[in-house]
């Protein structure tokens, strides 16, 4: 079996941002509370850090200065990928060079490449990377669908360990733990399918529910690890009707919202990302303070 980047939760975390760039003292106060609230991993600058709109000196930057701030407490995940497999590669060296301990690869979006084309593009990438790679099925985002055959081959990539899968198929998922196996870990990248892709052998879940529950979110897997599937199973449930919230508008918007909340930045996203509704803000402060989450 391959090295595991690791189980349990990784926060997709946000990147606090202003009218003026990244606003790096709310992100090490985010991070900094993250590992205090026992985190397993951090994935940073993916589609929850607005990776899609930070130019490309603010994307290197917040790598570098997240691998710094957390100096190997946990597993610092970079979100690395693009639709320009050139771009990707350049990238995933710069964030292998400043520390970074793995990649977050997101298919290729707008162009949507057949399987062929995802094969060799992701294969051209991990080969460049000095650190192991984990594949990103978003079909909801990328319009492109990474099916079985595909990444099983793949899977016999050497730095190719895992995948976050977020196509909502769970029979796609059965079948991708039943042909990768051992050869690949399988993570959840959606909140309301965390215990569900446990069951089929998920090592855990990339997670944007744990912006504001860490502590919580890593419980819920590893109650499910350690046996306690009645638990894990209640606590899925129970966080279901804000889990609902946070993906009332599209991620990151609710997201940006609930860490304002908290404390953590502005409530700032970048076009052609709009601040939250105020009937979905409301309903989603709600959502919070039911959970115990003081806002």
């Amino acid at each position: 079996m391959k090295h595991t980047i690791f189980t349990g939760a990784a926060t997709a975390i946000i990147t606090p941002l202003t009218e003026d760039g990244v606003d790096y003292n709310a992100f090490s106060d985010l991070i900094e509370w993250q590992i205090a609230e026992g985190i397993d991993a951090i994935v940073v600058a993916g589609t929850t850090g607005e990776g899609s709109t930070l130019t490309d000196e603010e994307h290197r930057q917040v790598l570098k200065f997240a691998a710094e701030q957390v100096r190997g407490r946990v597993p610092v995940v970079a979100g690395t990928g693009s639709n320009d497999t050139a771009y990707a590669i350049d990238l995933t060296k710069a964030a292998c060079e400043v520390g970074c301990d793995a990649m977050l690869l997101v298919t290729p979006y707008y162009n949507k490449a057949t399987q062929k084309g995802l094969v060799t593009s992701f294969k051209a990438i991990a080969d460049a990377s000095t650190k192991p790679c984990i594949l990103y099925n978003i079909p909801g985002r990328t319009g492109c669908n990474l099916l079985t055959p595909a990444l099983s081959e793949l899977a016999d990539h050497d730095r190719i360990v895992g995948v976050k899968e977020a196509s909502g198929n769970i029979s796609q998922i059965a079948e991708e733990a039943a042909v990768c196996g051992d050869r690949l870990d399988i993570y959840s990248g959606n909140d309301d399918q965390i215990v569900p892709i446990l069951s089929l052998g998920g090592a855990g879940v990339i997670s944007v529910l744990s912006n504001l529950l860490p502590r919580e979110t890593s419980l819920m897997c590893h109650k499910y690890m350690e046996g306690d599937v009645k638990g894990a199973r209640e606590m899925q449930l129970k966080y279901l009707p804000l889990i609902n919230a946070l993906f009332s508008e599209v991620n990151p918007i609710p997201v940006k919202a609930a860490m304002a909340h908290m404390g953590f930045g502005k409530n700032y996203v970048r076009l052609p990302l709009t601040p939250m509704e105020e009937a979905h803000e409301a309903k989603l402060v709600e959502e919070m303070r039911k959970v115990g989450i003081r806002v």
